[in-house]
């Protein structure tokens, strides 16, 4: 990791380079989900950051929304380059980037699963994080 102003910088990035971006802060938790759209777009496995703490490096002209279609309320972003799935920047005060475009020890561990119910069967949770069969309506403890 690098420093900046005497804190961890965690770094992350789509796969052909053209987008980086770098929470200034390390993410509040990380979760997995289990729904549909989730596992077809390629990133189920989340990082929570704050907002404020969010910066793009660069490459934002390159990020792509895919709109979000009911139940969902959150568009996803990609690359449009390499299609590497990013999470939902921008999706709120708080919000998922895929844990899987991080560059750095994100620094949390795996919290909650969520949307288990629409889990395939060939999918085993191999771990003891907190499982809800939705979305979690309160925070994982």
């Amino acid at each position: 990791m690098t420093a900046d102003r005497g804190q961890d910088v965690i770094r992350g990035s789509c796969a052909c380079g053209e987008i980086a971006f770098r929470p200034s802060e390390p993410p509040t938790m990380m979760a997995t989900c289990h729904c549909g759209r989730c596992r077809k777009i390629g990133a189920s496995t989340f990082v929570f950051v704050r907002a404020e703490t969010f910066q793009w490096v660069k490459g934002q002209a390159e990020v792509q929304r895919l709109k979000a279609q009911p139940p969902y309320q959150y568009d996803r972003c990609f690359c449009r380059r390499c299609g590497t799935a990013l999470g939902e920047p921008g999706a709120g005060a708080s919000f998922p980037i895929n844990a899987d475009c991080l560059d750095d020890d994100p620094q949390v561990r795996l919290r909650f699963h969520e949307f288990v119910a629409e889990k395939p069967a060939w999918r085993p949770i191999c771990d003891d994080a907190v499982q809800f069969a939705g979305h979690p309506v309160q925070a994982a403890p």
